[in-house]
This record gives structure tokens, sequence and C-alpha cells, in this order.
């Protein structure tokens, strides 16, 4: 992996929302590091570059709204000419229950606006995911207002379970140890 992008909406309003779970893992690995985002316009976002467990890694948050995505995720993608297979993007999941963790490569979007407009901009759904579960309202009308809210405690903490145990799989992730991160991260169970 060269490139983790985490998927989430740039502002204050939106910081504590269910859809920022992926900025919410960067931003982590981010404070692991001492180091800080900063604004890259020409990649439309905040990027910061850090060695994590030897290798020198893009991590990017796209300040582009979820819907645009792709577009961040693109440019910075072509200035370095990191392919899709070195992409790992870290997003909200609606069909996982609350801190449940899905690893994988390719597939459909799921409805997902945000991996559906990086599949458009880079041409090919052959990327990593790591799909942090968010849970689901239920009523599929309701789907915008929920995610676009901040989890009770309860689901709070059990995503933030689900954050530290992806955190400390990455290193098995960079190495290229993907069968051994897969069984780790899918036995994942948050406590109640």
């Amino acid at each position: 992996m060269r490139l983790i992008v985490g998927l989430g909406n740039p502002g204050e309003r939106y910081e504590d929302t269910r859809h920022n779970v992926g900025f919410w893992l960067l931003e982590a690995l981010a404070r692991q590091k001492g180091a800080l985002f900063r604004l890259e316009p020409r990649f439309h976002g905040e990027a910061l570059r850090v060695s994590l467990h030897g290798q020198e890694i893009w991590l990017l948050k796209p300040g582009t709204y979820m819907n645009r995505s792709g577009q961040a995720v693109a440019a910075l993608a072509r200035f370095y000419k990191i392919t899709p297979d070195e992409t790992l993007v870290v997003h909200d999941d609606l069909d996982l229950p609350p801190g449940h963790i899905r690893f994988k490569k390719g597939g459909g979007h799921g409805g997902h606006n945000g991996l559906k407009d990086i599949q458009a901009h880079l041409g090919t759904p052959e990327y990593h995911r790591l799909r942090i579960g968010i849970g689901h309202p239920g009523v599929r009308e309701q789907v915008a207002d929920y995610v676009l809210h901040a989890p009770g405690r309860l689901d709070r903490q059990r995503i933030d379970q689900a954050l530290d145990e992806c955190a400390a799989t990455l290193p098995l992730i960079l190495e290229g140890e993907l069968a051994r991160a897969t069984q780790r991260l899918h036995s994942h169970k948050p406590s109640e």
C-alpha cells in the first residue's frame, strides 16, 4: 500500500457523524505519529506523508464531500503514480453492525456514493477497502439522515474498538499479509 484514503465529509458540522469513520482512523494514525494533516489544494483535500511500519505512506482525507471523493483520490494517485492495487479506502458501511469490520479488494460500491465516485475516477473497482460497520437505521428513507448524525455512546464505543483493531492490523496489510489481515479483521467482535 502506498495510499490510505479515509472517507468522510469536511468541516466541524460532520466531525462526529457516522459517515466520517474513515477520517477517524486516519486522524488516529496521524496522532500516533505526532503529525498533522495539511491542506493540499492540488489533491482536493488534506494529506500527510508518514512512515508506517517502515513504509512511506500517503494518508488522504478528501475535502470534496463524500459523493465527490474520487476527485481527490485520483488527483493524488495520478500525481504520485499510485495504482488502485496500492490504494486502501477506509469507509463506513451500513450493512455491517456497529464495530464489525470487513477487508476486501474490489467488488461493487453497495450504493456508497464515495465508493461509486472513486470507482468512476479510477476507472476500476479493484482497490482495497476497509469497511467499518455503523449499523443501519432500518428504513431506507432514513439512511441519509442516519449517516450524517453521531452514533450513540455504545455504537461509538464499538466503532472505536474497530478502529483500534484496524490500526493494530495495519502492519499485516502493509506487509502484504492480506489473508492473515482478513482473518484477524473478520474475527473481530466488539465488546458490549
